[in-house]
């Protein structure tokens, strides 16, 4: 499996690439040079299991300010850059954990140079990103368009550029907002290169949209072996980028810990509002660090049986529901207190 091979990379005080567990990353979309908002909103992530963050320094004041918001949160942190190779040297010089960015944008062969330098100095981990809206015209030219080919020539050139000023302390990104044609990238590049991958689908548009987008692009590459740590970018709260993340991960077996919540879609059998108690027992569940499946079910005739693979759920009929373990019914509790019937057994949850 290629991500059990890859190089295995230091972040702060995490560790990514030869088979260490996956991890999630997450962006912030605050002003970094605004401390307490951009603190406030890591707190947060971290909350919600967020592994890595990465913040935009677009800014002299942006970078500076990464000095202070390392002292107050508990994860590594990645400095974005674009363009300003300044940005990226004051940002190491800070305590930034990792940097991101384009060679191909950073004005230059002597100012990736100067960069590289910095970064050796502090044993800095360097992320080669490269996108499919930012690929340079002479590889847009020789593939007929924006290619998966074209974006793993200039991952790879952007990589040896690096590897030339004899630095290997790397990891690339090759993301781009066309699903099958990122998932085919990842395909071309693994293999051809010893570095961890950081996984993601750019672009992918609202919460509901960019799942859908996320969890078929990152599946497919995922499940192949490839990719070391992963984002699911999203428009909306960054929190929800950490839930989605998640659940990925579990669902393809990669990662274990936390409640995993099943619900039926309703159907005219239903006779309570199984929208809202599935949607509660989620936020509930997500206080709760045990590795179980907990079904929510919308009918007392048939949620016993549909619900015999989880360890634990409830079922509602009218008026009463039933809690169910391992499909067998263990006692009739009025409507009004399912959820809080729930709420007990999981804190008293023994296997």
């Amino acid at each position: 499996m290629y991500r059990d091979h890859t190089k295995v990379i230091h972040i702060g005080n995490r560790v990514i690439g030869g088979g260490n567990p996956i991890l999630i990353q997450s962006m912030t979309n605050t002003r970094t040079e605004d401390v307490k908002s951009t603190v406030e909103q890591i707190l947060r992530l971290e909350e919600a299991g967020c592994e890595i963050i990465r913040c935009t320094v677009p800014t002299m004041e942006a970078a500076e300010a990464v000095r202070e918001i390392k002292k107050q949160i508990h994860i590594p942190l990645v400095a974005d850059i674009h363009f300003d190779y300044r940005m990226a040297i004051a940002a190491i010089e800070n305590g930034a954990d990792k940097i991101r960015i384009n060679p191909g944008n950073i004005g230059g062969a002597d100012k990736v140079e100067a960069v590289v330098k910095a970064a050796r100095e502090r044993n800095i981990p360097i992320r080669v990103g490269v996108n499919s809206g930012s690929l340079e015209k002479n590889l847009v030219e020789k593939y007929g368009g924006v290619t998966a080919e074209g974006i793993v020539e200039s991952a790879l050139d952007k990589v040896r550029m690096i590897e030339n000023l004899d630095y290997d302390n790397l990891v690339i990104s090759i993301k781009s907002s066309d699903v099958m044609m990122c998932v085919k990238a990842h395909e071309l590049l693994a293999g051809k290169t010893p570095y961890p991958l950081h996984v993601g689908i750019t672009e992918s548009g609202t919460v509901t949209s960019g799942n859908i987008k996320s969890g078929i692009g990152l599946g497919l590459i995922l499940s192949q072996g490839i990719g070391d740590t992963i984002r699911v970018s999203l428009t909306g709260d960054p929190v929800e980028e950490i839930h989605s993340a998640k659940i990925i991960l579990r669902t393809l077996g990669l990662r274990k810990g936390g409640i995993e919540v099943v619900s039926c879609p309703t159907c005219g059998r239903t006779k309570i509002d199984l929208i809202s108690l599935a949607s509660q027992v989620e936020k509930m569940a997500a206080d709760f660090d045990l590795d179980i499946k907990v079904a929510v079910m919308g009918c007392v005739v048939n949620g016993p049986g549909e619900a015999k693979e989880a360890d634990i759920g409830i079922a509602g009929g009218i008026g009463e529901g039933l809690l169910i373990k391992k499909g067998e019914i263990i006692r009739k509790v009025p409507e009004s207190e399912l959820l809080e019937t729930l709420r007990q057994e999981l804190l008293h949850w023994k296997e």
